[in-house]
């Protein structure tokens, strides 16, 4: 009975739901069956009719943030699979119909042969040669134990394949992209073939724009009938207020306050990290000596002025405010001029391949080394260049040249700006071990150590209590039907513009990375006129969706800018024919108060008339055109014209043409990477993605 209940208070529903697929039904019987067809909620796209599954999809991205180590925004990471995935589609088509296939044979030689592969000790024999047995033992384990190194292999495995479609084929295109002479003879032609014309010229500027009307319906026919010119996604357009929560000169006052409330006790301190982590300081310990030039220079001189023990502030720095201890003094160089000789072992950072010491071994060889230049120092540049793994210093006998205090890593830094000129010695850092000889230093001064306290500087809970009842009583005067962009005006606030929002993007401009707005603006539920207030980082939105654009061909509203002055000129140049009727040129431009103009050694390379402009319509009409006979009412970029050919002076013929074809086919061949682009352009992509990420 409690089923059967349920059934009749759902009664009404179900005949909604049936009523509208059989309305379905009737104007497109195929709608009938993707209506109740749940594979087609679970495709995102298609390509050339092979549906692209949400699982499949869901598949390949997860793998691809894993690889990235979820550097990448779900969004960019989203475009990158969706855009691997639909070029493998592609190019498996491609193969498919032209009968080619790429076998497993083809991806395990390129496997085996890669030098990762050859040279890997794990896959060698006793020989040292590659043993490709072992190499399949070792694939055959991995697959059996160790399913994330397995999943790598695959993945490695699976890109050759792809690689190699993509490489099959567009190799199989750019074969056929030859050029033959006859061609490199026309380019020759067309290139140097000199044009000498006389013509009459009317700008569209001689008519006054005010005087050509353009309508709505005029707009919209160009505009279907360019379709492929006016192809848009969908949009939104929002406009929002921004609230952003920033500290009050009050706030500022007490934090700076509660900071000078720490410096005799900052002072006191024998254990400065230990204060400043129990007192919530937002830096921790530096380690490094400071230069003058490196500090806050509105305290610079009083902080180098200070001594041992001293505490200098608070003072105002990168939205903090800072008290500073002196905890160290001494004199250091700003730069050094040192050499080193590298010696690296296995697992050391930047550490070769072909490296196989121990770290043991390289501080036994690196000690053996200091031994000999400690005794002499003058075998240091031979034995840089025959023992340093740094081949660059190496071949100027360890030399590094000048550095300053920041470039190198610490332990080598520290070594050569606290020692002296002269100095020799081993120091260990990430790279291996190093022999160092201090060269030359310069510009000895005062450096210290400091210890900082910090406070960022940030919006009290009273302050950002207050901008968020500003946020919501705005909102709230926006939800009793007034007029957004009223309302701001009233209170002052400054309503800000995002326009042409696409369902995929993550950015808003004024605001950063807010995909959730884009998310809302291109929700179902979100229409013209729907407002929303969202809580952000460090500030609070209050945003309106303004304008809404379906996928499909761009409004008049949007594109009457472009075609409006195309129209313009349009019917300029038809009021302008009647002008430069006529058998003369002379008749012609008398009669419209200007005068014959010339063209010399025009070509169609460089199609510019003189005191005119860039007009290529003209030139090739004067390229084609007979000797002698006057052509009216041709309209170009800037006007309309007469003109008469007066000469046509072809080039001196060539013995062979083999060096224009060659240059043709090169050029063409530069432009293979546009093969993917083409066949893209040419394949069924459908893309519904945004109905995974909007709804």
């Amino acid at each position: 009975m409690a089923i059967l209940s349920k059934i009749r208070e759902r009664s009404m529903f179900l005949l909604i739901i049936i009523g509208l697929a059989l309305f379905a039904f009737v104007l497109d019987p195929s709608t009938l069956g993707d209506f109740f067809n749940s594979n087609k909620v679970n495709e995102i796209g298609e390509v050339d009719g092979e549906a692209i599954s949400r699982q499949e999809f869901a598949n390949e991205l997860e793998a691809y943030k894993q690889q990235t180590g979820n550097r990448v925004s779900e969004m960019q990471a989203a475009k990158t699979v969706w855009d691997n995935i639909v070029r493998k589609k592609i190019y498996a088509n491609q193969l498919d119909e032209a009968g080619i296939t790429i076998g497993e044979a083809d991806v395990w030689n390129q496997v085996v042969n890669a030098q990762f592969v050859q040279t890997n000790p794990q896959y060698q024999n006793e020989a040292g040669l590659f043993d490709e047995n072992k190499f399949k033992q070792f694939l055959a384990d991995t697959k059996e134990n160790n399913k994330e190194l397995w999943a790598q292999w695959s993945g490695y495995m699976n890109q050759i394949r792809e690689t190699s479609e993509r490489d099959t084929y567009n190799n199989l295109v750019t074969a056929g992209l030859g050029a033959s002479l006859k061609e490199g003879e026309q380019e020759y032609m067309i290139e140097n073939t000199k044009l000498n014309a006389q013509f009459v010229y009317v700008p569209y500027t001689s008519i006054a724009d005010s005087l050509v009307k353009i309508k709505k319906s005029e707009v919209e026919a160009y505009i279907k009938s360019h379709s492929d010119e006016f192809k848009v996604e969908a949009t939104r357009d929002i406009s929002y207020v921004k609230f952003d929560i920033v500290a009050t000169p009050e706030d500022e006052q007490a934090i700076k306050a509660d900071v000078a409330s720490l410096i005799e006790d900052f002072k006191a301190t024998e254990n400065d990290a230990l204060f400043l982590s129990e007192n919530d300081s937002d830096s921790s310990i530096n380690p490094n000596f400071q230069y003058k030039s490196s500090v806050n220079q509105e305290v610079a001189n009083l902080i180098f002025e200070g001594n041992k023990g001293d505490v200098v502030g608070p003072y105002k720095d990168k939205g903090y405010f800072k008290i500073s201890k002196v905890t160290e003094v001494t004199q250091m160089p700003d730069s050094v001029k040192a050499s080193h000789i590298l010696i690296p072992f296995m697992g050391a950072q930047s550490a070769a391949a072909d490296v196989t010491r121990t770290e043991e071994e390289a501080k036994k060889l690196a000690d053996s080394l200091y031994n000999v230049v400690k005794r002499r120092k003058s075998k240091f540049g031979s034995l840089a260049k025959e023992f340093s793994s740094d081949l660059g210093s190496g071949a100027k006998e360890g030399d590094l040249d000048w550095f300053n205090y920041a470039r190198m890593t610490p332990k080598f830094r520290d070594y050569t700006f606290e020692s002296k000129k002269g100095d020799i010695g081993v120091v260990q850092t990430p790279f291996g071990f190093h022999i160092i000889k201090i060269d030359n230093q310069k510009n000895k001064q005062k450096v210290l150590k400091l210890a900082t306290y910090s406070r960022k500087i940030e919006a009290s809970e009273a302050t950002e209590n207050a901008v968020f009842r500003s946020a919501k009583e705005f909102e709230l005067a926006v939800s009793k039907g007034n007029d957004f962009s009223e309302v701001a005006k009233e209170k002052n606030y400054i309503a800000k513009p995002a326009v042409g929002l696409k369902s995929l993007d993550e950015n808003v401009p004024g605001l950063g990375n807010e995909r959730q707005i884009v998310s809302w603006a291109f929700n179902s539920d979100s229409e013209v006129g729907s407002f929303k207030s969202f809580d952000l980082e460090g500030s609070h939105v209050v945003a309106v969706v303004t304008a809404s654009e379906a996928k499909g061909l761009m409004s008049v509203t949007k594109a009457v800018g472009r075609v409006k002055p195309i129209l313009v000129n349009q019917k300029k140049a038809a009021l302008l024919k009647d002008k430069l009727k006529g058998s003369d040129l002379t008749e012609i431009a008398t009669a419209n108060s200007i005068s014959v103009r010339t063209a010399s050694n025009v070509t169609l390379k460089s199609p510019t008339l003189s005191g005119v402009g860039v007009e290529p319509k003209v030139v090739g009409a004067m390229y084609n055109a007979e000797p002698n006979k006057v052509y009216n009412s041709i309209e170009g970029d800037r006007g309309v014209y007469a003109f008469k050919l007066t000469s046509k002076e072809l080039p001196t013929a060539l013995p062979n043409y083999d060096s224009n074809r060659k240059r043709i086919a090169e050029s063409r061949k530069r432009l293979t990477y546009k093969i993917y682009e083409a066949i893209k352009e040419a394949s069924a992509v459908v893309d519904n993605r945004d109905n995974m990420y909007t709804n």
